[in-house]
């Protein structure tokens, strides 16, 4: 205590852990959904829900972690949703939290959009998280608040060419989390997204050659692609009482992408 400033000095390290705390992870099997089943479980997390659409995915990721429980189903469907709400609860006891990584993005110019595609992106993009925040919201009101943290995209933010679609789908969910940050806050949630830049997910370890490695690691100041843990951090920061007084807004983990002036120096 300084003689200027005797307020208390918490413990911030402490604020850090999830010790005996109950999570439903979707998208758990692989990328993101893992690295953050991990970074729940060192944290002290005592049980989180894997979710994924792929039984074997779900059951590795259980097994791996030591404190799962595979769960399997369409989150895009309202039926699967509510039956994830009402199995995670009788799992757990109680919901402390859910972190939805679900999201995959179709590549084709604004002229060229078809329905089918533009149907298809916000499903996999936004239906999942209003049908999750509905079911698992409930639950986590009756457990007594919580913490939800959504995976956006710095395409939501940007237009990316050939992303429209994808980046209007993110660019909603954003706004979908500030309305629950609103609405549930007096419930003790809070809800935040994570916004990636080029993360090499799975998906793109396989699709992007050497050369394209290197041009995507070149426009980051910190000369470098994101790896699915530094996703993984940002969502335990969200997910912990670190960010305690943190709802609502959108963390953008790019290496500094999108902080670089666009145009050549004079």
């Amino acid at each position: 205590m300084t003689t200027a400033d005797d307020s208390p000095v918490p413990d911030y390290l402490g604020r850090l852990r999830l010790d005996g705390r109950r999570y439903v992870v979707v998208g758990a099997g692989q990328g993101m959904g893992r690295q953050t089943c991990h970074a729940l479980a060192q944290a002290g997390a005592a049980k989180i829900v894997c979710v994924d659409i792929d039984d074997e995915r779900a059951k590795e990721i259980a097994d791996e972690i030591g404190v799962g429980v595979p769960w399997v189903g369409d989150v895009t469907k309202r039926a699967d949703a509510a039956r994830l709400g009402a199995d995670a609860m009788s799992a757990l006891g109680r919901i402390d939290g859910f972190v939805d990584i679900v999201g995959m993005a179709k590549w084709a110019s604004v002229l060229e959009i078809d329905d089918e595609t533009w149907d298809w992106e916000f499903d996999m993009c936004l239906r999942h998280a209003y049908l999750l925040s509905q079911e698992l919201g409930r639950q986590m009101v009756a457990s007594g608040g919580g913490t939800m943290v959504f995976i956006a995209s710095v395409s939501g933010l940007s237009a990316a060419p050939n992303h429209a679609a994808y980046g209007a789908a993110k660019a909603g969910l954003m706004a979908w989390v500030q309305s629950l940050a609103v609405e549930l806050g007096p419930h003790a949630i809070r809800a935040n997204a994570v916004a990636p830049g080029t993360i090499l997910t799975p998906r793109m370890d396989v699709i992007f050659n050497e050369e394209q490695r290197k041009a995507n690691a070149s426009v980051s100041p910190l000369n470098r692609i994101g790896q699915t843990s530094d996703i993984a951090g940002a969502v335990l920061f969200l997910t912990s009482d670190l960010s305690s007084f943190i709802s609502g807004r959108t963390v953008v983990v790019d290496g500094a992408v999108d902080a670089k002036f666009p145009y050549t120096p004079l």
